[in-house]
This record gives structure tokens, C-alpha cells and sequence, in this order.
């Protein structure tokens, strides 16, 4: 596929973005889509020729990290630093999908430490490196938009707002950014830090093509009637595509979006409505 290469003078000019579990699906959307607006990418994740082969791509630097463990957060987003400069946008996006039981081969530590506790890891392994606030010259009133703000953005999910049966620990993980999401923007707002998190519903990936193969086995059916039948609940009848996902990401981190922190966004086609 063609390299995309970054746009000088889009919107997030001068600005270095971090996308973990940037390799595949809605991560690479992402970074695609702030490269394409004008921002300099890093991408993370575990492995090695989907990570190289979206840097490829995308025209941005690939570093390897296991959001899983806290001292690999901490030397990633040192080394990121180093390589592409002080960070201005974090995308927390690595994790994992799928159901859990339990007995033996319950997965909920391998769920939770990734989607929730990976994402705190990195959060915290970022924010010593994003870059310094520019001081404010222009002896701004209090409303204006004050200088020097940095995004992060944590990708949740519907599932962090409903139940499904068989997902307990997607369900607590993702429901648990939530939480992370709001007590970190209060934290960090004193310093001009935006934390926000965004919530997809159905999104075509191979996560989600995952996710209706275990629904088409339960009901024995195939995936296509299995689509057709999670798309009875949507009522705009489609799933996003993770260009969409990216989209709303690159308009939480643009100039034009002021003022929003501590909140979850919905983007589900109409399936969860609040």
C-alpha cells in the first residue's frame, strides 16, 4: 500500500503523537489518520512485522512494547521521547477482546492487565515525556484557551457500558477506563492534560470478525446470519469502520475541540444511547 506521509500543514503540525497496539485494526486507523493530519506517529505494540509493516506504511517510527508490564511501558515511552521528541498525544489503544469463564483457563488476568491496567502503565509511563507547555505571551483572559495543551485518549468500548453474558472481564476492563478517564482528567487538569475516552460500538475488525465467529457458533448458525443479527440492534444497521474511530480521535486532539475532558464519547451507530 501506498505510504501516507505526513501533511505539513495540517492541524497537528509540530505535534508527536504515541498509538499503542498502533500495528493493527482501529490503532492503525488512528495513526494513519493523525499522520495524515500533519502529526509526526509512533506507533507501539508486541508484534514485530505488523507494528514494522504499519510504520512502513503510514511513514511513522515503530517501537515494541508489552502494556502488560510496567517497566517496558517505562523504557518504551523513554526510548519514544528520544527518537520522535516530546510527546503531545497519547492514544491508548492496546488490548484484547473475547470471552472468559471460569476454571482453569479463565482469561480474566490476561484481559484485565491488558485493557486496564496496560493502559494506566502506559498512561503513567507517558506523562514525565509529553511535552512542556509553551509559556502564554499573549496575557490571555480566562477565557481563552490556555497554552501548551497535551491529549490523551483511551479507547473503551459500548462494552464498558452494557453487559454481555460471557464477557466479564472485557466488560469490567473496559467499564474501568471509564473510571480511570475521569479521575485522571481531574488530576491532570491543572496542567492543561486532556483526558478523554471513546467508546466504539461494533467496529470492522478482526476482533470484531472474532466476536461474531463465537456468536455464530453459540446459535449455530453462520457469521453472516450472525452479523445480520447483531445489526438488528444497531439501529442504524452498519458497523463503523475503524476510519470512523479515527476520525472522532483526530477531532478530540484538533485545535477546534476545547474544553472536553473527563468524558466518554459514544460512537455505536445508535446501539447505546445516553
Amino acid at each position: 500500500m501506498e505510504t501516507q506521509h505526513n501533511n505539513n500543514a495540517g492541524p497537528l503540525r509540530g505535534k508527536h503523537a504515541v498509538v499503542t497496539g498502533g500495528g493493527t485494526g482501529i490503532g492503525r486507523a488512528i495513526a494513519a489518520r493523525l499522520a495524515r493530519d500533519g502529526a509526526s506517529v509512533s506507533i507501539t505494540g508486541r508484534d514485530l512485522r505488523r507494528r514494522e509493516s504499519a510504520a512502513r506504511e503510514i511513514g511513522a517510527r515503530a517501537h515494541r512494547l508489552d502494556v502488560r508490564e510496567s517497566e517496558s511501558c517505562h523504557l518504551a515511552f523513554a526510548a519514544i521521547a528520544r527518537d520522535g521528541g516530546p510527546i503531545s498525544i497519547v492514544v491508548a489503544n492496546a488490548g484484547v477482546g473475547g470471552a472468559n469463564a471460569p476454571g482453569a483457563d479463565d482469561r480474566w488476568n490476561e484481559i484485565v492487565a491488558t485493557n486496564l491496567t496496560g493502559t494506566y502503565y502506559c498512561l503513567r509511563a507517558a506523562i514525565p515525556h509529553l511535552a512542556k507547555p509553551a509559556a502564554n505571551t499573549n496575557n490571555n483572559s480566562a477565557d481563552d484557551v490556555p497554552a501548551g495543551r497535551r491529549d490523551l485518549v483511551i479507547v473503551s468500548s459500548i462494552l464498558g457500558k452494557i453487559g454481555v453474558p460471557g464477557y466479564t472481564a472485557y466488560c469490567a476492563s473496559k467499564s474501568g477506563l471509564l473510571g480511570l478517564t475521569r479521575a485522571l482528567a481531574l488530576e491532570l487538569a491543572p496542567q492543561n492534560i486532556l483526558v478523554n475516552a471513546i467508546c466504539p460500538g461494533w467496529v470492522e475488525t478482526d476482533m470484531a470478525m472474532e466476536g461474531l465467529a463465537g456468536m455464530a457458533a453459540a446459535f449455530g448458525t453462520t457469521i453472516d446470519a450472525a452479523r445480520a443479527k447483531a445489526m438488528e440492534a444497531v439501529p442504524l444497521g452498519r458497523m463503523s469502520q475503524p476510519s470512523d474511530v479515527a476520525a472522532l480521535v483526530a477531532w478530540l486532539v484538533s485545535p477546534g475541540c476545547v474544553g472536553m475532558t473527563g468524558q466518554s464519547i459514544n460512537l455505536n451507530n445508535g446501539a447505546f444511547l445516553e
